[in-house]
């Protein structure tokens, strides 16, 4: 007899999409939102801070920092804003745009 440990209406999606990362040595590095663009700038000139990609989608950009312990995300509305913030990343960080 086979039993089933998710309801039919259950998203596994939904529930892989929240759950940390864990790196190869198995810390878990967990997610973290900006809500401003300051915030983000300042984060994304510390010296932990690797590499930025920016994804586009067609009504927000979203920019992500890897710094050691944390992702940071930022979601931008306004195309405009979003060059302007590409713009004035630091030079000596990564920058992929996905």
């Amino acid at each position: 007899m086979r039993t089933m440990l998710f309801d039919s209406t259950c998203d596994l999606g939904a529930l892989w999409s929240s759950a940390p990362q864990a790196s190869l040595t198995g810390e878990v590095k967990m997610q973290k939102q900006i809500h401003e663009i300051k915030d983000f700038l300042l984060t994304a000139r510390r010296k932990d801070a690797r590499s930025v990609k920016i994804k586009r989608s067609r009504d927000v950009v979203k920019f992500k920092v890897r710094c050691s312990k944390y992702l940071y995300s930022l979601c931008v509305f306004d195309s405009e804003k979003a060059e302007k913030l590409k713009q004035s990343l630091p030079p000596g960080l990564s920058v992929q745009d996905l």
